[in-house]
């Protein structure tokens, strides 16, 4: 196995490298605090090893392979948690651990929970991919090949920011979607993601505004989606209303349905069709990989 350097770092510092294996750190993405609040207690927020819940601020760990494996692409990874929490392990530094064994670098965000305040986690998404843009030199990470990923509620921010960029500087190469929660229609939504994101009173055109397969266009980046077929928890809705909505603009898109699986089963070797959704999903990130050389 190829050793891995999970390294600690701040937007704008260098600090030495944790030791393989270790849980890389955590470093507030606002070294001086964010601007705006989402209202929620200091006190409230609980941290286990697995889940952290109801943040106030966001966080990230960075993990990067050796330099000399770099492929110069870059993930941000959005774990999901219903809008109440981020379940950082095995949708984050699992599979953060997974991109780095294949010269990938990766990075976790904790993203601020909403609390009704939808801009607030976006920005945080946004701000990531900006932070992983403005360090690309130092990090051996090629500024076009900067993605974004998420699992579950972590998906409609991950969409969100495929969907609501406002600059070039933020805008994601690429998304990838795992059990995503994408609309926020309450026939097909997760309803604890649509209540905690925008509220139970929140009128039709926020509903639309944020319900990401609408805010598809040709500037939307191209995706790879994976989801189970009997998934109860988020319905396969919400990944084939994305798919559909990226394919009437023409962007290239990958769409993996699996059997069974149920929702949640993130980098767990014990989903069955693990090895078939990596195999995939390594694949699909070496072609637009060559697809963006060749240009």
């Amino acid at each position: 196995m190829k050793k891995i350097l999970s390294v600690i770092a701040a937007a704008m510092t260098g600090i030495a490298p944790a030791a393989y294996g270790q849980t890389p750190e955590f470093v507030p993405l606002y070294p001086d605090g964010a601007q705006e609040s989402n209202g929620l207690p200091s006190e409230g927020v609980e941290t286990t090893p697995e889940f952290l819940s109801w943040a106030v601020e966001a966080d990230y760990a960075l993990v990067l392979p050796d330099t000399d494996q770099a492929t110069g692409q870059a993930v941000v990874i959005c774990p999901g948690g219903g809008y109440a929490g981020v379940a950082y392990a095995h949708e984050g530094i699992d599979v953060a651990r997974w991109f780095a064994e294949r010269g990938i670098a990766a990075f976790v965000l904790r993203y601020r929970m909403p609390n009704g305040h939808p801009d607030i986690p976006i920005k945080d998404a946004l701000t990531a991919i900006e932070t992983v843009r403005e360090n690309a030199q130092r990090w051996h990470i090629d500024p076009e090949q900067v993605g974004i990923m998420g699992f579950s509620a972590g998906g409609h921010l991950a969409s969100a920011a495929s969907t609501h960029f406002t600059s070039d500087s933020n805008r994601p190469d690429f998304s990838i979607l795992i059990y995503p929660v994408v609309t926020l229609d309450e026939r097909t939504t997760h309803i604890g993601s649509r209540h905690n994101l925008i509220g139970r009173e929140a009128p039709i055109g926020q509903v639309d505004l944020y319900s990401n397969e609408k805010q598809v266009d040709e500037r939307t980046p191209c995706a790879f989606i994976a989801l189970s077929d009997d998934d109860k928890g988020v319905p396969p809705a919400n990944s084939l209303s994305y798919y559909g909505a990226l394919k009437r603009f023409g962007i290239p898109a990958e769409l993996h349905v699996y059997p069974s699986g149920g929702h949640g089963w993130g980098w767990r070797k014990s989903f069955r069709y693990h090895d078939e959704l990596t195999a995939a999903l390594e694949r699909w990130l070496g072609e637009i990989r060559k697809q963006d050389r060749n240009r």
